[in-house]
């Protein structure tokens, strides 16, 4: 992409220009650039009708070794943007540079800069804040304990459960998987290693006693954050109207099944979760395997239901 843009105001400019001499000028091979020239012939303006798109006339490049560019007059002047474009623009680079690692707000920074002095006497930009967002500066404080081995007591939302609890554990690493923050930690509580999700942690006090388990790497999240004996391999029946599973949550295997139907494969990591699920879920899913899992929703169901029957009075 970067090729072409410089690419086609350079042979805008000029009538003609030989195969060779234009590699030259771009800096890359004549045979990548001619492989360029024909991804560019199906560039051009939305519409995509032939009037659209820049043209491009291969039989001088490929009798002659010549280029010859046309209909991309809208190329050849530097790329402008409106105030709105200007704007939209300069919204998400802060946002993104409260977010950032040093290096990367440095070169952040030097595209605002050339963005709002260019920009400057139009309308007024929208700016989200200069504030570090409160899950930044959690990890910054979790990460210092890391680094302190000093115990932290958390206040954690469990979703399992739909309730917060309070435990104190020993931090070890903060860790990342698919953009989403996790402190790895021991949780005395549980007596077990455990991952806590950083936007469910509503409240994380650094103590000033020392962390009493051994130090570990990192946990290797690439396979996903269960692993071992932290999770259960459950397999659902999916009719059509819940197959929506299989892009919201991230699963293990799918297997078409009839009618439209399917059968996944996922890592459950706590029984109460999948039966919160099964819940939002009925009675278009079933579980295939372990069928002991299932018993939980049904029993859940079945007490819903008699409440149909025996209303509050």
């Amino acid at each position: 992409m970067s090729r072409l843009l410089r690419l086609v105001p350079y042979l805008h400019a000029r009538d003609q220009v030989s195969l060779e001499e234009a590699a030259r000028v771009i800096g890359v091979p004549p045979p990548q650039l001619e492989q360029d020239l024909r991804v560019l012939f199906l560039c051009g303006l939305p519409g995509g009708y032939p009037d659209d798109l820049i043209d491009v006339d291969l039989d001088a490049l490929e009798g002659e070794g010549v280029i010859r560019v046309s209909n991309a007059d809208y190329l050849a002047r530097p790329l402008r943007l409106t105030p709105t474009e200007a704007s939209a623009i300069i919204v998400a680079l802060r946002a993104l540079r409260a977010g950032a690692e040093p290096d990367t707000r440095e070169v952040v920074d030097r595209a605002l800069a050339k963005l709002e002095d260019a920009a400057a006497g139009g309308s007024p930009f929208v700016d989200p804040g200069d504030d570090v967002p409160a899950t930044l500066a959690l990890r910054a404080e979790l990460e210092e304990a890391v680094r302190r081995r000093r115990q932290v007591r958390l206040t954690y939302y469990v979703p399992a459960r739909d309730e917060e609890s309070e435990r104190i554990v020993d931090p070890h690493a903060v860790v990342s998987h698919h953009g989403v923050a996790y402190l790895d930690a021991y949780c005395h509580s549980a007596e077990a290693p455990r991952l806590f999700r950083l936007d469910r942690i509503h409240d994380a006090t650094v103590l000033d006693s020392e962390v009493t388990t051994e130090h570990t790497e990192p946990r290797d999240l690439s396979a996903g954050v269960f692993g071992g004996e932290e999770a259960t391999r459950v397999t659902l029946r999916l009719q059509p109207e819940a197959r929506w599973v299989e892009e919201y949550y991230t699963v293990e295997d799918v297997r078409p099944g009839p009618g439209g139907s399917s059968v996944v494969d996922l890592l459950v990591g706590d029984e109460r979760w999948l039966q919160r699920l099964l819940l939002r879920l009925t009675p278009y899913a079933e579980v295939v395997e372990p069928a002991h899992f299932g018993d939980g929703a049904a029993d859940a169901i079945r007490r819903a239901l008699a409440l149909y029957d025996h209303p509050a009075g």
